[in-house]
């Protein structure tokens, strides 16, 4: 079911209906074409308006018969019917929704960057954040988790590993680093060659090269799992889980480990079959990672019972205002930041989750 808004006022009922223009080439849009925001968005067709599906920033959007599609540029392939539009409220065909998902933020430009503010001063209500998550789970909806290895380092890996096996993750999107130091951390104890306390142990340097080596010589991370080399920690309660993750490499990898995705644009279509899904997303201690999703991620979903537009749950937490300031800047306006480090953001969370 698609929820529409009244389109019998203003700015939908005396819009006209959109033009799509043929794509002159592979991967190259027409002029004037739409540029997807990461908001609701309408557009007007000969039958009615219709939402396109599959919604995220810096798209455009073709027409397939009745079906609207956000689609990468380099996915358009010549001949496609691509909307062109340079208008967002009516006059062009297409109106793009902004009322309750700008993250409190409204401006002439609605969609915009550089647009919002975060300090560590600000109290965080672990009660919400608990009740949220809870409601998610209870539910069924689909909270992505996007992790950086400073999670692991912090020791905040046993709380991780206890909110995916009490259901409050639905996916994991990371690098290759995560998955790297919470393996080394199950068959060695340390992480980068640090133990518990934080201090070097012999060697040390060297130790997540052995547990890459000995992921590959088992095959794949699952096989590592099933051979009972890895029996802790976050890969081995997703894999006995059941729980999807996408790992997707950089150029910086040592290894990789043979799950890894090296190619870029391979990674981001596999990490996008789960933003499309996503109902919330927290990302904790990572940067890259966090713009990159956020910019895969609309403001809303629509996996309610009507279709109708709701909020997507966007927690970033990180030890300073940059990363969260960054993720806000590059689009993801509706994240909601916490600062403070990983293993006390995700020991408290899991203290608050506890009582629930």
């Amino acid at each position: 079911m698609t929820w529409l808004p009244d389109v019998h006022q203003a700015p939908f009922a005396d819009a006209p209906v959109a033009l799509f223009v043929p794509a002159p080439a592979d991967g190259v849009l027409p002029d004037g074409f739409f540029s997807t925001s990461n908001l609701p968005t309408y557009v007007r067709l000969e039958s009615g308006w219709q939402a396109p599906i599959r919604p995220r920033m810096d798209c455009a959007i073709i027409r397939r018969d009745q079906e609207l599609e956000t689609t990468e540029p380099r996915r358009v392939r010549r001949g496609d019917l691509v909307l062109t539009a340079l208008d967002e409220h009516g006059n062009e065909g297409v109106v793009v929704s902004t009322d309750g998902f700008l993250g409190g933020s409204r401006g002439a430009n609605e969609f915009q960057f550089m647009g919002t503010e975060v300090s560590r001063e600000r109290p965080v209500n672990y009660e919400d954040l608990a009740r949220r998550l809870q409601d998610e789970r209870n539910r069924g909806g689909y909270v992505l988790w996007i992790t950086g290895p400073a999670l692991v380092h912090s020791r905040a890996r046993n709380d991780f590993e206890w909110l995916i096996r009490q259901g409050y993750v639905q996916a994991v999107l990371a690098g290759n680093a995560v998955a790297v130091h919470d393996i080394e951390a199950a068959i060695y104890g340390t992480t980068l060659g640090m133990d518990n306390s934080g201090r070097p142990t012999p060697g040390g340097h060297g130790t997540h090269m052995r547990a890459i080596n000995a992921v590959r010589r088992a095959g794949s991370i699952d096989a590592a799992v099933r051979a009972g080399l890895v029996t802790s920690g976050i890969m081995y309660a997703l894999v006995t889980e059941d729980i999807p993750y996408v790992l997707a490499g950089s150029i910086r990898d040592d290894g990789p480990l043979p799950e890894v995705i090296t190619d870029s644009l391979l990674a981001q279509d596999a990490m996008r079959e789960h933003t499309v899904q996503a109902t919330g997303a927290v990302f904790v201690a990572t940067a890259l990672h966090a713009i990159a999703v956020g910019n895969m991620l609309p403001a809303f979903h629509t996996h309610t019972d009507d279709g109708r537009p709701e909020p997507l749950m966007t927690i970033c937490v990180d030890q300073t205002e940059f990363v969260v300031n960054k993720l806000k800047d590059r689009g993801t306006h509706q994240a909601f930041g916490v600062v403070t480090n990983a293993q006390d953001f995700m020991h408290i969370l899991r203290m608050y989750l506890d009582k629930c």
